[in-house]
């Protein structure tokens, strides 16, 4: 089984909880690949997800399209003259699929970042038709860019698989402490695991 896994905007956690989530299916004896199709500005991302996933898999496998500015993609490939190839994007996807258990494809930024011309990742992400693991930052805010990405995902005939919540910042407030609660009554998708700041280590949360 595979995963779509997406951020309700930049700098959510995305690639850290991936991470933590490759490296619990490894503890669980299955052999897991993360993919970040598209890098903009460093490649951290990529590495990050490369340590943490099955071994013998080269940075351009798990990460076929590197834009070194550091912007949308759309944007960055119009800066630098290039041309995304969705299609050859698409069949590393499944060269990955094919070898390993499980997936975990990371977006980049948010769901409806612009990939190229009348494509965002969320029409990339329909394309791979897989169910989709929303990662939010904890934080006053998060329920409304959480409950419009779940729609935005449903409208298209995708699954959310769950809401991850995960704590950038060491802080506690009243939204931070009651954004769960909030989000289980909203929508039923659900919350699958919050991620404390500084954590390290989290279990697989879905079958």
């Amino acid at each position: 089984m595979h995963w779509f896994v997406t951020g309700t905007g930049t700098d959510v956690g995305k690639t850290y909880v991936t991470a933590l989530l490759l490296t619990a299916l490894k503890r669980a004896g299955r052999r897991a690949a993360g993919f970040k199709p598209f890098c903009c500005g460093d490649r951290g991302d990529a590495v990050r997800l490369q340590e943490a996933g099955a071994a013998g898999l080269t940075l351009d496998q798990i990460n076929p399209v590197w834009l070194k500015v550091p912007a949308a993609p759309c944007v960055a490939a119009l800066m630098e003259n290039r041309r995304i190839d969705l299609a050859a994007v698409r069949s590393a996807f499944d060269v990955l699929a094919a070898g390993h258990e499980t997936v975990l494809v990371e977006g980049a930024g948010g769901w409806e970042v612009p990939l190229a011309p009348g494509v965002t990742v969320a029409d990339f992400a329909g394309t791979l038709a897989l169910p989709v693991i929303v990662i939010a930052d904890n934080k006053l805010g998060a329920l409304n860019h959480t409950l419009l990405t779940i729609r935005n995902i449903e409208t298209r005939g995708l699954k959310c698989a769950g809401i991850i919540l995960n704590h950038v910042c060491d802080v506690r407030d009243a939204a931070s402490i009651s954004n769960r609660a909030t989000l289980e009554a909203f929508t039923s998708a659900p919350v699958l695991a919050e991620v404390m700041h500084g954590e390290t280590e989290m279990d697989w949360p879905l079958g």
